[in-house]
């Protein structure tokens, strides 16, 4: 029996890592990339390194969820690892924007693999006794790796270099496949299904044309182009295809009866919609810390701990909780939390004090880590071995394409209201052109071009981004308030042990 609890702890500890390296990925590599530019130049092109993963990562997580069903957790997530190991190795040497982008999305597919094939052996190997616990261990873990990643970016770029972003993964990849390559002993009873070849690629398909219309739409070309507008219909086409696809396949990707669940359906939702809303604090208030205040990118970093402890307890005390009350119950708690957070920092202004957006950065963390681990639990109550890997891949995808989706209309959201403020501040002249010279408020996070910039002029634009980034916030409190009117169409079901039967 001690053994069996030892050779369990490992499997935990390779799951663990296997999460935190592939969740961490996106937000390390997004620090870094400032200093990745400079060095292999691709200004026009650097948005590729970011889309390239996402895409291969959210187009794979179904995929690899149903393939985990059909074949065995084991094999695909210790292939998640090797190919994310290989796309880390090959990234950290990259020579070129166009060459780094096609090894991220090799680290993609992997990563597509890794995340809801952990959570969902979780299920597998744990009675439902432990579930709540591990769930929020999990839960808790994912939502670190949200807000740690900015911070060791941060720190590996500044004292290492950038290569060592992605070379940091390979010790900790290969300590995670050896942990699961010996001490994970699965079942070898899986049923065997044909595979959704089409189906599969309709919605890759989908999801890259999607991808890169929101990237590349307002930047690159104007949205009323003939390749943004050709990108969103390709998009509409490939989507309705893979919905006729699964409507009519054996074994779908995605199965649609699963959604008839309510609880399943109702925790999806609201899986989207904490997506689009807790990005937008993940990614703007390092901008916020750095462009307003004047911080470096490593202190942005560690201003971000408060949200990871808040985010940590609340993440454990949800997995607890789900043993005594309803998922559906304990959502209503931490949605309106959630609410309270994304409000209070709606406020915020440049004479905001680093211990009130503390505070502010505490509530929503605490608003949020409940989500990793609840709606993990809630959406697979109600299914059996033989789906909880497609279950659990779906929700995990849907979430990804609200982070997805949130970056890109409150990124649109923010420049915007930036643009205006900086037109309406300077359309006096007296610094007249400086607002155009900081088009982009990520150029002024540098330290040595802030110092350059007259403190008459840095007044102003401090005060413009200040102002832009509450605005994201304020327009950031209706997927949040979402988050909880979807809680209603959850059902009340809580976890509840099996009775031992003699």
């Amino acid at each position: 029996m001690a053994t069996r609890e030892r050779g369990l702890g490992f499997v935990v500890a390779g799951l663990l890592i296997g999460i935190f390296v592939a969740a961490i990925d996106n937000t390390i590599v997004a620090t870094a990339m400032g200093t990745i530019v400079g060095e292999l130049g691709g200004l026009d092109k650097f948005v590729w390194v970011t889309s390239a993963y996402m895409v291969a990562e959210m187009a794979s997580m179904p995929i690899f969820g149903k393939l985990s069903d059909m074949y065995g957790r084991k094999r695909f997530f210790m292939f998640g690892i090797v190919m994310f190991l290989i796309g880390s190795v090959l990234c950290g040497m990259a020579q070129s924007i166009e060459q780094l982008a096609a090894f991220r999305a090799i680290q993609g597919i992997g990563g597509g693999a890794l995340m809801p094939i952990a959570f969902t052996i979780i299920y597998d190997v744990f009675p439902v006794e432990k579930r709540g616990k591990m769930s929020g261990l999990f839960g808790a873990v994912f939502g670190l790796s949200s807000i740690f990643g900015p911070l060791l970016g941060a720190y590996i770029t500044d004292y290492l270099s950038w290569h060592w972003v992605f070379y940091i993964n390979v010790p900790l990849g290969i300590i995670a496949f050896v942990f699961i390559a010996m001490f994970y002993k699965e079942s070898k009873q899986h049923a065997k299904q044909k595979i959704d070849w089409w189906g599969a690629t309709t919605l890759i398909g989908a999801i890259i044309c999607l991808m890169f219309a929101l990237e590349l739409g307002g930047h690159k070309f104007a949205w009323d182009s003939v390749q943004i507008l050709g990108l969103f219909a390709a998009f509409v086409v490939m989507f309705l295809a893979f919905i006729w696809i699964e409507k009519k396949a054996e074994e779908p990707i995605i199965s649609f009866p699963m959604f008839r669940n309510r609880l399943y359906a109702g925790s999806t939702l609201v899986g989207l919609f904490y997506g689009a809303g807790f990005i937008v604090a993940a990614v703007y208030i390092p901008i916020y810390i750095q462009g307003v205040t004047g911080g470096s990118a490593t202190n942005s970093g560690l201003l971000l701990l408060p949200m990871m402890l808040g985010t940590t307890v609340s993440a454990q005390i949800g997995g607890l909780l789900s043993m005594r009350m309803s998922y559906r119950n304990i959502m209503f708690i931490f949605t309106l939390i959630f609410i309270t957070g994304m409000v209070l920092l709606s406020t915020i202004t440049p004479e905001t004090s680093s211990l009130t957006l503390t505070l502010y950065m505490i509530v929503l963390g605490l608003g949020t880590g409940a989500s990793f681990s609840v709606l993990g639990m809630s959406a697979i109550h109600h299914f059996d071995v033989g789906q909880r890997g497609a279950a659990n891949a779906t929700i995990t995808f849907i979430r990804c394409i609200g982070m997805t989706l949130g970056i890109t209309f409150y990124g649109i959201i923010q420049r915007n209201a930036f643009t205006a403020q900086m037109t309406e501040s300077f359309a006096g002249g007296g610094g007249a052109g400086m607002g155009n010279m900081v088009g982009d408020p990520r150029e002024m996070l540098d330290p040595v071009k802030r110092a350059e910039i007259p403190e008459f002029v840095l007044d102003k634009i401090t005060a413009a981004l200040s102002s832009s980034i509450a605005q994201t916030f304020m327009w950031a409190i209706i997927p949040a308030t979402l988050t909880f009117v979807f809680v209603f169409w959850m059902s009340k079901e809580r976890m509840i042990p099996k009775k031992k039967t003699s």
